[in-house]
């Protein structure tokens, strides 16, 4: 360019476009798309990336403001996922700017410098090797830490210390007053491996079907492909995900793997540092920000062979990235369902397609989507159908709930295989997927219902705290003795949730250790790592849970899962409500039976008879996704339509269905005879956190026919009036229709 170039910069705003900067005089090979830069925006000054230099400009050069300082030297977003972002703005048709500060670690958003920060890192002292050398029997835990640290010269840094010991701090204070530990500054580094990376005796003889996908998934390397890994619950699929990355790391390439939930991590990261050499880089939503922006850090430059991580660990750049596996491909987690609404799986192949890499999509009840494109050959599909090792699949039985009596949701069927199963010292997993004690308080003399004055919502009852809380917006308060309508005190809970069933399980089994998993036990750092480790050491004989005990985590003593109230998902309006109740009692079924016992499968129900039961329990989910496909086919369904969904809410209901009217006569002028518009209509719940919600639906049997009309429609959403008053999302390919 013979004259200074237009920096075109994406800003973090609402707006669907870049802007257009002047350079402050700096050399044109400093302004490299993919650095971040300090301009002025309105009254404010922001940072923002750049991404492209461009020779003219519509906006008049008078009018174009200047940069006011280049941040970065190199490029924090490299050009690859540069083309991501883009391609995730166009296809998702959101604005640039929202989608480029997702991608980045909150302290690069904030203009901080991208380098790895000093990290405080704890070592003995003299005094503490001596201490070390002693037998501390009052001070089991401080002798714990003292042998943790014992060895260590360069020390360890807080989360390496979370690893070993659980609540570590107050020890490391008092460790720390006897002047037997010291800290030190040391850069921050991701997870290193095991010493006895790749020891011969962890790894586990590979059968014939996970012999034949190593070979399939290595043999593609030479390019782009993506694989379908379907294996039973058990199969091995995790030690196929280790031989491959074995192989891409001695290849001098990283590996990335996601999954779709931070409680899936720590085990994850225990297992892959035992056999992959080099240090492992962690990233999800409970590492605090200097974590995330060293093992982010780390991964640029190549330190890291592996990434390991949630949904956004997507967008975590990569020296030489060999090879992108997600986990759990199903997962509804791996959908983002604010802001940036981008499916994790589905710019995962498109960041395989650009670096020209492999990427493999692992489950055991995979989407209705991936068993599509297997069918069409787009994915090649490959099958682990048996348990590795000795296990066998677990036995299903449907317990018949009709004319039973039930002791707080517990059938006495359920309770007589249970005390069974602890005769015969096999661990039980109990599945709810419904949190708290009760979703409903009751006024048994009027008939007040304890419901969210900001939301269209019962309140679940929480007996611990003695609260109220809305499970959809947050809100809580405290309970009253008396009802608010007729003051009586004859409140009575109505239903279980797993708080319930815990309460009850410990009148029925009050000498063994039980174990509940969910948000609400889980909240605390490391609370659900130091779950895991006692269900795994045998202290806790029950376990119960909601979905987050579903999803890939290995119990080798579970012998028995119940599953307290499968009908909840039988009879749904979303169409995606048979496929995700498949998928979740395959899930938690899988649970069972993974080593040399046998499993069995409980599942209590109204409806034993219900075809989508007895399919499940007895020829499995392969024939439940034919018969799904064939019946998505016939109703012009996704996978073969595409859908868009347009939501808006308001602080009336009026103004968010005045705005979503508005919104289709756009659409109608803009012709879209090939596009279904459906509504607007009311969300199902329509009032949430205070503020009306509604929703207008658009299909098309050609993808690119509605993609067509969005790139057109989107623009002219933000300049209707009515869009001032609202706030609306575009959801392309929504996950969830309510």
């Amino acid at each position: 360019m013979s004259k200074s170039p237009i920096l075109r910069i994406a800003i973090p705003s609402p707006l669907r476009r870049s802007f257009d900067y002047l350079s402050a005089g700096e050399p044109v090979a400093a302004l490299r798309p993919g650095i971040r830069v300090k301009v002025p925006f309105g009254r404010r000054v922001v940072i923002g990336l750049l991404l492209e230099l461009v020779a003219e400009s519509c906006v008049p050069a008078q009018r174009l403001k200047k940069i006011i300082a280049v941040l970065d030297e190199e490029p924090v977003l490299p050009a690859d996922l540069l083309e991501l972002v883009n391609w995730g703005s166009r296809y998702y048709h959101h604005p640039i700017g929202e989608v480029v500060a997702n991608a980045l670690p909150s302290q690069l958003r904030e203009g901080k410098p991208a380098r790895l920060p000093g990290n405080t890192v704890w070592r003995l002292t003299a005094s503490g090797k001596a201490a070390a050398a002693r037998s501390l029997s009052n001070a089991p835990r401080q002798q714990a830490l003292l042998s943790i640290l014992n060895g260590q010269s360069g020390g360890l840094r807080a989360h390496q210390l979370r690893q070993h010991l659980q609540n570590w701090w107050p020890v490391m204070n008092r460790l720390d007053r006897k002047g037997w530990v010291e800290r030190a500054e040391a850069p921050a580094r991701p997870s290193p491996a095991s010493s006895h990376s790749m020891a011969e005796e962890l790894r586990p003889q590979l059968n014939p079907a996970q012999e034949k996908a190593v070979a399939a998934i290595l043999g593609s390397r030479g390019g782009f492909s993506v694989s379908l890994l379907e294996g039973v619950t058990g199969s091995g699929k995790t030690e196929v995900y280790l031989r491959v990355i074995e192989q891409i790391i001695h290849s001098g390439r990283q590996a990335m793997v996601l999954v779709p939930e931070i409680g899936l991590t720590p085990q994850l990261l225990e297992r892959f540092s035992r056999r992959l050499p080099g240090p492992i880089a962690l990233l999800h939503s409970s590492l605090s920000a200097g974590e995330r922006l060293a093992a982010w850090l780390a991964s640029r430059c190549g330190e890291a062979t592996v990434i390991i991580g949630t949904r956004s660990a997507l967008f975590t750049p990569a020296k030489d990235l060999g090879i992108i596996i997600v986990d759990e491909e199903h997962d509804m987690s791996f959908k983002q369902q604010e802001g940036f609404r981008y499916s994790a799986r589905d710019m995962a192949i498109v960041r395989a397609r650009n670096a020209d890499i492999p990427v493999v999509l692992g489950s055991a009840t995979p989407s209705l989507e991936t068993v599509f494109n297997a069918r069409l050959r787009r994915y090649h599909h490959l099958s682990l159908p048996k348990r590795a090792g000795k296990a066998v699949p677990p036995q299903f039985r449907l317990l018949d709930l009709r004319r039973q009596p039930l002791q707080e949701g517990l059938s006495s069927g359920l309770l007589e295989l249970m005390k069974a199963h602890l005769q015969s010292e096999g661990q039980i997993l109990l599945f709810l997927n419904r949190r708290g004690y009760a979703p409903t308080l009751l006024c048994h003399d009027c008939g007040w219902v304890g419901r969210c004055q900001r939301c269209n919502a019962h309140l679940t009852y929480h007996q611990r705290e003695r609260r109220l809380r809305c499970h959809h917006c947050g809100s809580e308060r405290p309970v009253n003795p008396n009802c608010p309508d007729c003051g009586s005190i004859d409140l009575r809970a109505l239903g279980s949730g797993t708080e319930r069933i815990e309460h009850a399980l410990q009148h029925h089994f009050p000498a063994i250790g039980i174990a509940r998993l969910d948000r609400d036990t889980t909240r605390r750092k490391g609370s659900m790592q130091a779950q895991l480790d006692a269900i795994l050491q045998g202290k806790k004989r029950i376990l119960i849970g909601t979905q987050m005990l579903a999803k890939g985590h290995h119990f080798p003593g579970v012998t028995l899962v119940g599953i307290l109230n499968a009908d909840q998902g039988l009879f749904s309006a979303d169409f995606r409500a048979s496929e995700r109740m498949s998928q979740m009692i395959l899930q938690v079924a899988g649970r069972a039976g993974r080593a040399e016992k046998p499993g069995l499968v409980v599942i209590q129900t109204h409806h034993p008879e219900h075809p989508l039961l007895q399919q499940l329990t007895t020829r499995g989910y392969r024939q439940f996704a034919a018969g799904a496909l064939n019946e998505r086919r016939e109703a012009g369904l996704p996978p073969y339509s595409a859908l868009a969904l347009l939501r808006a809410e308001a602080t009336t209901a009026e103004t968010a269905l005045n705005f979503l009217h508005q919104a289709r006569k756009a659409a109608d002028l803009l012709g879209s005879e090939e596009v279904m518009l459906l509504g607007p209509v009311p969300a199902p719940m329509e009032k949430r956190a205070g503020r009306y919600r509604a929703q207008l639906l658009l299909q098309s049997a050609k993808r690119r026919t509605l993609h067509h009309l969005l790139d057109k429609w989107a623009v002219r959403l933000e300049t209707l009036k009515s869009s001032r008053k609202v706030r609306w999302s575009l959801d392309v390919d929504p996950a969830d229709l309510f």
